[in-house]
């Protein structure tokens, strides 16, 4: 997905503001299985998906719990680093070779003190992210595990050919078994 678009689909800005969050996005290419964020780290930078897809996770005894998965678009941030440049929780994994857009957070801070129109943007994109974060918080207490799979189906119609069958059980809160079932059920 292009940066214009990404931005826009944020919070529209005019071209002036765009250009300054454009002048300060450097692109990236990383590989599959690199591993973006690292828990109990402070992470300097956000980034967007142009291409490819990735996961947030984070332990519980030995296990990982996949709680996130972005994809082109999708903007990746510790929002624990984000808002109070603390340490995150989580690790980021890139589960295919991605293609990102890099945003130092210095960078952005520096952008939102001094164009009003860049600051509302990151408003925009706090709350979004809020949203989201809710959404499945909410998911997770009320849906059933059909009714999550359903839901994560068609925010993500290509997941299943994307993304470890594993993961995709983790996000759910379910065993491969179960989400096996699922996936019978469904067809």
């Amino acid at each position: 997905m292009e940066l214009h678009q990404i931005i826009d689909n944020i919070y529209p800005l005019t071209t002036a503001s765009k250009n300054g969050i454009k002048e300060s996005i450097t692109e990236t290419k990383l590989p599959k299985g690199h591993i973006l964020f690292k828990a109990n780290k402070i992470e300097t930078s956000i980034y967007f998906i142009k291409k490819g897809i990735a996961r947030a996770y984070a332990y519980s005894d030995d296990n990982q719990i996949t709680f996130w998965f972005g994809k082109e678009g999708d903007p990746i941030v510790s929002m624990q680093n984000y808002v109070h440049n603390k340490k995150g929780y989580e690790d980021v994994e890139l589960l295919e070779d991605c293609e990102l857009y890099e945003l130092k957070t210095e960078k952005l801070q520096k952008l939102f003190l001094e164009d009003i129109q860049i600051a509302n943007w990151g408003r925009k994109f706090s709350e979004l992210e809020l949203i989201k974060s809710e959404e499945r918080l909410i998911a997770l207490q009320f849906n059933t595990a059909t009714e999550r799979y359903l839901a994560l189906l068609k925010n993500y119609p290509s997941i299943i050919q994307r993304v470890q069958l594993s993961h995709i059980a983790s996000y759910l809160g379910i065993t491969q078994v179960s989400l096996s079932r699922i996936r019978a059920k469904v067809k």
